[in-house]
């Protein structure tokens, strides 16, 4: 399994002469090699929520004296302010409470944790800012009025997120940000989940792979990829650049002339991504019914992830299920810990494998003669 990967905390001040900007708690803390939460307790002169030996107090103002670090009034009044709320924001253009939306198990997780834990929940959504186009120094401003906020969404404003965790501000985002120094995440493994996926369609007989996912660099979808290519790999299947298919739009791009273009190299096993909005299993499912491509008569499919909601009624895929009730739940855990100034990770989870209904052997396996004694 992969292992969870923190963002280091650790790091050298920048050398003098060259800061625009007054040191922020997080700068404290990697000069001290210790989490934002310590810094921001031990600054504060806070008894309650950890206990700090001599030496990790000596660390700490030791490394604020060095930089300069001079407290944030506005900052320490909010901080002291603990009202017992967590905040959830997300950067989609309306929150996603629907049942049918792929967040609202997440949102399970998220609220029965919460109250086990004596939390209430306040909700703040994108669209009022801007969403994930956000801009300005104010843009999330208003996740301050909680303790601490958990973020979900493929993509994100860095730039703000970075301005809260710079300044000791409990955040928590639901799925990997190694790119945002600093951000406690809590995520799926969906690079041992993807391995295994592609694991079973080899043990079936299929030697020529497409996976078609979104065009972009969310850490999703590189880590199903990552999964992918490990798994032909593992497999002893040999990959090149057209193995992995990446689609601004699959509605448009994925049509049945391409698909009867991979059919003809040899192509047998087709894998997408899910996102949001499912559009690469959407497109890749579309095609094979104008193509009148049989599954998985003809060809295999597999779908890294759940499906949609409203596709229930189509043959279940072969795939994984993600986790997303835990991962709330996991979410909140950790929030709960960097609130109370505890240093915590939660570990990557399990994602399980789903026989589903669209993979079988090749057709060049199936038509091969039994061997004798065969039934």
């Amino acid at each position: 399994m992969q292992e969870s990967k923190k963002p280091s905390r650790r790091g050298r001040p920048a050398a003098q002469g060259a800061r625009t900007s007054r040191p922020r708690q997080a700068e404290v803390a990697r000069a001290a090699g210790v989490s934002q939460a310590t810094v921001s307790l031990i600054l504060a002169d806070k008894k309650d929520g950890a206990a700090f030996s001599d030496e990790t107090r000596r660390k700490v103002l030791d490394a604020a004296r060095e930089l300069g670090y001079v407290p944030d009034p506005a900052a320490r009044r909010l901080a002291a302010a603990r009202n017992n709320l967590l905040g959830v924001f997300s950067f989609t253009a309306t929150f996603p409470t629907e049942m049918q939306h792929s967040y609202y198990p997440f949102l399970v997780g998220v609220e029965q944790e919460a109250a086990a834990r004596g939390y209430d929940l306040v909700l703040f959504t994108g669209s009022s800012s801007g969403g994930a186009g956000a801009a300005g120094p104010d843009a999330l401003g208003r996740v301050r009025l909680a303790d601490g906020c958990l973020f979900l969404g493929r993509h994100i404003p860095t730039q703000e997120l970075r301005r809260l965790v710079a300044d000791g501000f409990p955040a928590v985002h639901l799925g990997r940000r190694d790119e945002l120094e600093g951000l406690a995440w809590v995520g799926a493994d969906y690079v041992s989940a993807g391995r295994e996926v592609v694991g079973k369609l080899a043990d079936l007989g299929h030697r020529r792979f497409v996976l078609i996912r979104e065009d972009d660099d969310a850490p999703a979808s590189t880590d199903r990829e990552q999964g992918f290519l490990e798994g032909l790999t593992a497999a002893g299947l040999d990959h090149d650049a057209g193995t992995v298919h990446r689609s601004a739009d699959p509605r448009r791009d994925i049509t049945p002339e391409r698909l009867r273009g991979w059919l003809a190299e040899g192509v047998t096993a087709f894998v997408a991504e899910e996102t949001d909005t499912g559009a690469a299993w959407r497109a890749l499912r579309a095609a094979c019914r104008t193509t009148g491509l049989q599954v998985p008569r003809d060809a295999s499919l597999a779908l890294l992830g759940s499906p949609p909601a409203d596709l229930s009624h189509e043959a279940v895929p072969t795939g994984f299920d993600i986790p997303r009730t835990q991962l709330g739940a996991a979410a909140v855990r950790l929030l709960a810990s960097l609130v109370a100034g505890e240093d915590a990770e939660e570990p990557l989870v399990t994602c399980t494998f789903r026989p589903g209904e669209t993979a079988g052997p090749p057709p060049s396996v199936r038509q091969q003669p039994q061997a004798q004694g065969d039934m």
